[in-house]
């Protein structure tokens, strides 16, 4: 059995489905395949924390960010705001003056590249807007350089807290609902869904000819774009193409917050330093015994958490990457029992309400995915390996955010359309230019 398209999508993931979005609806692209042996947006993307920033370390991820950010309110409004887009920001919380002090520092860097104005406010100069009153949505930071008056406008924070950076430009969607209705619009422009595995491609004379499936059909095709999530690297290996790659596993938790700690209309709050659990004596012994020792001593920074669902909604999401796992994927992903508990604790550091839970635990759900990333944590857009087959991946933990801009990037890289400046930033070749500099990243980002 066999087939043809002019541009086959290899994974049916936010990205993919991003890409064959803009081959199909934007560029005009007549024939496009997506492949995936699982429904759409099952395997990672449904696993997300579903937020969005774009504040970033480094000019090109800001460019980009920003673009997709644009791209995702025009898709929302286009969408008659079936995914509507929550603009309630990113908090960095720190109870350390040092650490203030290098927020304010990196803030006026990010700010620098095209993220917005930084706007700073002290004990004597508090002019925050928490919301767009002033005409328009705010963008840009605000950085809070006393801890009174941070928690003058979020008094659940702990009194530790010394200041904060609050990022505007930033919040969270219903990226299910996102994901979908860019697929929807492709299909229903002619676009394909099959449902198979990549196994191989066919290339000939240095170019790729066909993509061949598990089910035994073969795709001719023009050109092929490797979007694969987490498998990324495993599929472009049947390509003979080797990707500098990392897969790192990241839960996620939700509860219910009875009691309404947190409330309906807070940001994404991060607590920006390493902490230690407070711990009982007799937990400490347990947790020793039981070969998690890790977690009685210094834990790393970047607890975070948000509310989730409505206002009428008592959930919460958290996340805590507390031990980095560097391991090949594997699903159903290993969940720890401790996760739940543990980044409650965390939570509780910066907001101390959530406490008052810690003697009955909630019931926690936890699930989780992988952050396949390169080495400095930007993603790959663009061709690699025999002339046309292209790369949308390592999208770490930021795919859900990324996807419409990056969809962009490597859908006009197939068809030969002019390119944004910062698409050489993301390109796979930048590798092979003796000049590139992994180091110049070493603040990834990362939460």
């Amino acid at each position: 059995m066999s087939g043809r398209a002019d541009v086959v999508v290899v994974g049916a993931g936010i990205v993919g489905v991003a890409v064959a979005h803009h081959l199909v609806v934007r560029l005009g692209v007549a024939d496009v395949v997506v492949v995936d042996p699982r429904p759409p947006l099952t395997l990672t993307s449904d696993k997300s924390t579903e937020c969005f920033r774009n504040w970033w370390p480094s000019r090109p991820m800001v460019e980009l960010m920003n673009r997709s950010i644009d791209l995702m309110e025009e898709m929302a409004a286009a969408s008659d705001a079936s995914f509507t887009l929550s603009r309630r920001g990113y908090l960095y919380v720190t109870a350390d003056p040092e650490r203030l002090a290098e927020l304010g520092r990196s803030a006026e860097r990010i700010a620098g590249f095209g993220a917005g104005e930084l706007r700073t406010h002290t004990a004597g100069s508090d002019r925050y807007l928490p919301d767009g009153r002033d005409g328009g949505i705010l963008g840009g930071a605000d950085l809070f350089t006393d801890g009174e008056v941070l928690r003058r406008h979020f008094p659940f924070l702990t009194d530790a807290a010394v200041g904060g950076l609050h990022v505007r430009r930033a919040g969270w969607l219903d990226a299910q609902q996102f994901g979908m209705w860019m697929l929807r619009q492709a299909l229903a422009r002619g676009a394909t869904l099959i449902r198979d595995r990549v196994v191989g491609f066919e290339v000939d004379a240095g170019r790729v000819r066909a993509v061949r499936l598990e089910g035994g059909a073969t795709l001719g095709c023009r050109a092929a774009v490797l979007a694969a999530g987490p498998l990324l690297g495993e599929v472009a290996a049947t390509a003979g193409v080797t990707l500098p790659l990392r897969s790192e596993l990241h839960l996620k938790t939700a509860f219910r917050d009875r009691l309404g700690v947190v409330p309906r209309d807070a940001p994404m709050m991060i607590w920006a330093d390493p902490q230690r659990l407070a711990w009982s004596e007799e937990e400490r012994r347990l947790l020793v015994e039981e070969g998690r020792s890790e977690l009685v001593g210094e834990l790393p920074p970047a607890c975070h958490g948000r509310p989730e669902g409505g206002v009428d909604s008592p959930w919460v999401l958290a996340l805590w990457e507390f031990r980095r796992v560097v391991s090949e994927p594997v699903f159903p992903v290993p969940v720890d029992p401790l996760y739940g508990e543990v980044v409650l604790r965390g939570m509780s550091t910066m907001i101390p309400g959530l406490a008052s839970y810690l003697d009955r635990l909630p019931t926690p759900v936890v699930d989780g995915g992988y952050y396949t990333k390169t080495p400095e944590n930007r993603p790959l857009a663009g061709p690699v390996g025999p002339e046309g087959l292209h790369v949308a991946g390592a999208v770490s933990g930021f795919g859900i955010m990324v996807a419409a801009a990056l969809g962009e990037l490597v859908a006009r890289g197939v068809v030969g359309a002019e390119l944004p400046p910062y698409a050489a930033a993301f390109r796979p070749e930048r590798y092979e230019d003796p000049h590139y500099r992994i180091a110049d990243d070493v603040d990834s980002g990362q939460l």
